[in-house]
């Protein structure tokens, strides 16, 4: 039987949220590897919207100042009916807010790690323990297998490592978006702020990357039937598909859809993790927890994914740093003291999840549903979260 490498901390996912920890940790003084099954860095979805807290987080990581050469600040948000054509601002709370291709953030986290960090095409199977107190050992599709001191599933909507945590699949909304950039080589006249237009069967979002790019978002509710529950792959056929839908919507924002970047096209389900899950489920055992989309998948409309994935690094990184100060004199690197402080970092963050899945829970069913369903989600909403800007306050704390 081939030994076991034995890894320090082990990171199962090369997205926005493995590459933070795996950043975040380095910056503390920890050398950890981050295991990403794709042979290239993945970068889905096109663009990632950074709210004030986000932007709290990236300074932290010391990438913030290079990020704001990249992407122009929004100015605001505004909200257009398709049928009356009446317009209202959306409170947008304030601070600051960008919209940051993905690979813009990919590269820059990957290009601030220390090189060999970075592992392409280890796609990991299973996890497991072979005793309650032992270390756990991360199998891989190449044979080979990592025994780490930590392990870290920051491995997506699909996780291997919240399997191995026995926590609940993500579920689906009954929505769907389409994605993409639209390049405008002499420059485009739209203003730096997020505009959203509201049809029947609809909602087109836009908002500026820069003077020349514009990143937009199509949401619409899956049709059941006739292959609606099928998300097409090709490119071309994704557009077409998404022209048909917004025909009605004005020519601007048709033509923008219509001279998108092919190869920036994408269609997907949106996928989330019930509040409730949120609240109850076992993030970690031992040794090993989940950070990100494997802990906290939401849907798009609080815009707080990627920067709640980024602020799960900060407060993992600062967990795992305290406890081994407290213990310098001890052992410190001995496995309980790491499972202490992952300990800590779940209970850090459950609450902070919690409503933010809730609130996001919330808006999504708003937009998919009508009636009865949407008067009680517009009550709750009021209830509970009257400042509905109050998360883009939020603090994770120095690292």
């Amino acid at each position: 039987m081939e030994v076991a490498e034995e890894i320090e901390i082990a990171i199962v996912g090369g997205g926005i949220c493995g590459l933070a920890t795996a950043l975040a940790l380095h910056r503390k003084g920890f050398r950890s590897v981050v295991l990403e099954r794709s042979e290239s860095l993945r970068a889905t979805g096109a663009a990632i919207t950074i709210r004030p807290n986000g932007w709290r987080a990236l300074d932290e990581l010391g990438v913030a100042s290079k990020l704001r050469q990249t992407a122009v600040p929004l100015q605001g948000a505004t909200d257009i009916c398709l049928n009356s054509g009446k317009q209202r601002e959306i409170p947008t709370g304030g601070g600051e807010t960008r919209c940051l291709k993905r690979t813009d953030l990919i590269t820059t986290l990957a290009e601030s790690l220390p090189r060999g960090t970075i592992r392409l095409g280890c796609q990991a199977l299973s996890v497991k323990l072979d005793s309650p107190t032992s270390s756990p050992i991360l199998h891989l599709q190449n044979g080979s297998s990592i025994k780490a001191q930590v392990l870290i599933g920051c491995d997506g909507a699909n996780s291997v490592v919240a399997d191995f945590l026995d926590l609940k699949p993500s579920k689906l909304f009954s929505l769907s978006a389409v994605r993409g950039f639209t390049m405008y080589p002499s420059g485009h006249n739209f203003e730096n702020k997020f505009i959203q237009v509201r049809g029947d069967k609809c909602t087109v979002g836009r908002m500026p990357i820069h003077n020349k790019l514009v990143y937009w978002v199509v949401i619409q509710k899956v049709m059941y039937g006739r292959g609606g529950l099928e998300v097409p792959k090709d490119p071309e056929l994704i557009r077409q598909l998404t022209l048909e839908v917004i025909k009605d919507f004005p020519s601007e924002m048709i033509d923008m859809i219509n001279n998108s970047d092919t190869e920036s096209l994408s269609k997907t389900r949106l996928r989330y993790r019930s509040p409730w899950d949120i609240l109850v489920g076992n993030f970690q055992k031992g040794s090993v927890t989940v950070a990100g989309d494997a802990m906290h998948l939401m849907g798009p409309f609080l815009a707080q994914g990627g920067s709640a994935g980024i602020e799960d690094s900060i407060v993992i990184a600062r967990c795992l740093a305290q406890k081994l100060a407290e213990n310098y004199d001890k052992n410190s690197r001995a496995r309980h003291i790491m499972e202490e402080a992952l300990d800590k970092y779940v209970k850090e963050r459950r609450m902070r999840l919690v409503l933010l899945s809730t609130q996001s829970y919330l808006a999504c069913l708003l937009h998919q549903d009508s009636g009865l369903v949407k008067f009680v989600c517009i009550i709750l909403m009021t209830t509970l979260f009257s400042d509905m800007n109050r998360h883009t306050r939020y603090d994770c704390g120095c690292l």
